[in-house]
């Protein structure tokens, strides 16, 4: 192999960059995570890197490294936003930010042929390459050989296997860095570039069938053994994607999914909801009345415990969709709904985008930069927040909670609680491809693009990976609760407890409170919609994020509670003080609600403009608005209330 390194950073006592370049779901976030001690979302599916994300290492010699993971792309031409990043940041165009010393060409070692086309032209731009053959245990297990070697030789650049999923999967490339670090020191840099910025240019048609024809020779010198295409990926694949039963088994999967939120989650809820109700017993048994006893009680333990109830369901959610994502089923599942999207208008690829969303709309929304067509990744974007996000989780379980029987059908075979839950899952989908379908006719009219995606090879999930992205979850969840929701539940608590009731008040003391004179004002606006003046008060605050209203709600209604009301659950507290028709108006205006800040300013971001994010909040709202007064009218009619 030859030692090839380094530029500019080796002279300026900064430490070398190394720039992780690579087609999409080749493993360089895995690469990225085992060489950094990072917790970046791996899934088996490409797309799901779209932003550039810098770390540190030390490499075993002791040199610090910097490194940077750029999202997938197939050529430096760049046609998406995301593909943009890795072009500009391996140019040296990216603002404010030196080219990389050494890139890391990541292949997948199972699919030599395509991967190695980027290699080809990263070669022409002058700089050090190494390059990583990536998911060597799995191109072994295939009977697929390739000569590191004979590939170095042929390519010009040190060639290193490497298993990133594995502890001693990447010594072989940390030692490859190392010899770069040396000859970085010792001053062997050869020149980084040509006269033009990098020498590069987009390549042409001639310069695409020579890199094709080059290839194939680089192949023949150094692929001993081709090995076989995964034979159970294909067996899966004939049923999964059968025509009869690809779309069915999809559902039943989905369906089953909500059916374990509610059933798996209901011990450790229920454990929660008794260790939350015995600290607040504990806390107003050991205080004296007074505003830090209704502070810690009302405030903070009613506010933040209600949200934090909620944690089991969401693992639950995000345990299915980390193993959905691992095996390769999610890419599956693009390739049986891209007719459906078809149909509505919408780009093959807005699959990815749709998909992150029901984790949080903000990195779905960020996915569409994968999409290369603006009008088709500007009706993304602004159909994206109606997917479910798990924010909702915990709004619409407690209504659910409260209102509808934990009743089995089907022979005990499906939850009554489940099934709705379901039912509101796929009333966020189909509203969304409404949405697209007007969309598509009227705003961003343009012919459809099909989709073009690579499907993985099946794996089977690592149970470490699946730990640390529940663990991250998690960590997600209750910095969220600790943080934001906490603060929030303070200000509330104040609003709702100042000025005090006057003397000879009746009602509850919240009546009279600046919480409750916002409440009372925004009741007549709500009332068409059947809300009460304290679901008045907990949309305010649920503006920052959809999980505070449950949190608003808690504190609100102990505030506003007395004796055995104050004392049972907020789910019950909620069913004897609203109608059914309240609650089920409550649940339609939360399908459509744009109620999240970080949402709203990463559309604004992403395209650039203040109109999109305006235009998202007027249309949104007024389906919500129109949804929950269509439901609570019709409900009203049918049930009285």
């Amino acid at each position: 192999m030859t030692d090839t390194v380094l530029s500019t950073s080796a002279f300026m006592g900064v430490p070398p960059r190394i720039a992780l370049v690579g087609n999409p779901n080749c493993g360089k976030t895995a690469l990225f995570n085992a060489l950094t001690g990072a917790r970046q979302k791996v899934a088996n599916y490409p797309g799901v890197t779209v932003e550039r994300k810098v770390g540190e290492f030390l490499s075993p010699a002791g040199t610090r490294v910097q490194i940077v993971d750029l999202p997938g792309t197939y050529s430096l031409r760049a046609r998406s936003p995301d593909e943009e990043v890795t072009r500009d940041v391996v140019l040296g165009r990216f603002q404010h930010e030196a080219p990389p010393d050494v890139m890391v060409c990541v292949a997948d070692a199972t699919n030599l042929r395509l991967h190695l086309r980027l290699v080809l032209e990263l070669k022409k731009l002058g700089r050090p390459i190494i390059l990583a053959l990536n998911m060597m245990d799995v191109a072994e297990a295939r009977g697929c050989r390739v000569d590191a070697a004979a590939l170095s030789a042929a390519l010009g650049v040190p060639v290193v296997p490497t298993v990133a999923i594995r502890r001693t999967g990447v010594v072989g490339l940390l030692d490859q860095i190392d010899r770069s670090m040396v000859a970085m020191t010792a001053g062997l840099v050869p020149a980084p570039c040509g006269s033009s910025p990098c020498g590069w240019s987009e390549p042409s048609a001639n310069d695409l069938r020579a890199y094709h024809q080059e290839v194939e020779s680089i192949l023949a010198a150094a692929l001993r053994d081709v090995g076989k295409p995964s034979i159970a990926t294909r067996r899966i694949d004939a049923a999964l994607l059968h025509p009869a039963i690809g779309l069915p088994f999809l559902f039943l999967v989905l369906f089953l999914m909500f059916q374990a939120v509610f059933a798996w989650a209901a011990v450790p809820m229920d454990m929660i909801d008794r260790g939350l109700g015995w600290v607040q017993a504990a806390t107003g048994a050991a205080l004296p009345d007074g505003m830090l006893k209704s502070l810690l009680t009302d405030g903070i333990i009613a506010g933040v415990g209600s949200v934090v109830i909620f944690l089991p369901q969401i693992l639950v959610l995000f345990f299915f969709i980390l193993m959905l994502e691992s095996t390769g089923y999610m890419a599956r599942a693009a390739f049986l709904l891209d007719r459906l999207m078809g149909g509505v208008g919408l780009h093959g690829r807005a699959f990815i985008p749709l998909l992150s969303s029901f984790a949080c709309a903000v990195p779905g929304i960020m996915a569409a930069r994968t999409i290369e067509n603006r009008a088709d990744r500007l009706a993304t974007i602004m159909i994206a927040p109606l997917m479910t996000c798990s924010a909702r989780l915990p709004v619409y379980t407690l209504i659910i909670a409260a209102f509808v029987p934990n009743r089995s059908m089907a022979g005990g075979m499906i939850g009554l609680q489940g099934l709705v839950m379901f039912t509101l899952y796929a009333a966020g989908i189909l509203s969304a491809l409404a949405v697209a379908f007007v969309l598509k006719r009227t705003i961003f009219k343009g012919a459809r693009e099909p989709l073009l995606m690579e499907l993985p090879s099946y794996r089977l999930p690592s149970p470490r990976d699946i730990l640390l992205g529940l663990l991250e979850r998690t960590r997600i969840f209750l910095a969220r609760a600790g943080t934001v929701i906490f603060a929030i539940m303070i200000l509330l608590w104040f609003l709702g407890s100042f000025p005090a009731a006057p003397d000879g008040a009746t009602g509850p003391a919240i009546d009279y409170s600046f919480a409750g004179m916002l409440g009372h004002a925004l009741a007549p606006l709500l009332a068409p919609v059947g809300f009460t003046w304290q679901i008045a008060i907990a949309l305010v605050p649920g503006m920052a994020a959809r999980e505070v209203a449950v949190a608003a709600l808690g504190t609100v209604y102990a505030l506003s509670e007395t004796g055995d009301a104050l004392s049972g659950s907020l789910a019950s507290v909620l069913a004897a003080d609203w109608s059914l028709p309240t609650a089920l108006s409550l649940l339609a205006w939360f399908v459509f609600a744009p109620q999240c800040v970080s949402t709203l300013s990463v559309v604004k971001r992403e395209t650039n403009s203040w109109f999109w994010m305006l235009v998202m909040i007027a249309y949104m709202t007024a389906l919500a608005y129109g949804a929950a007064f269509i439901t609570f009218r019709l409900s009203s009619a049918l049930l009285g209330g």
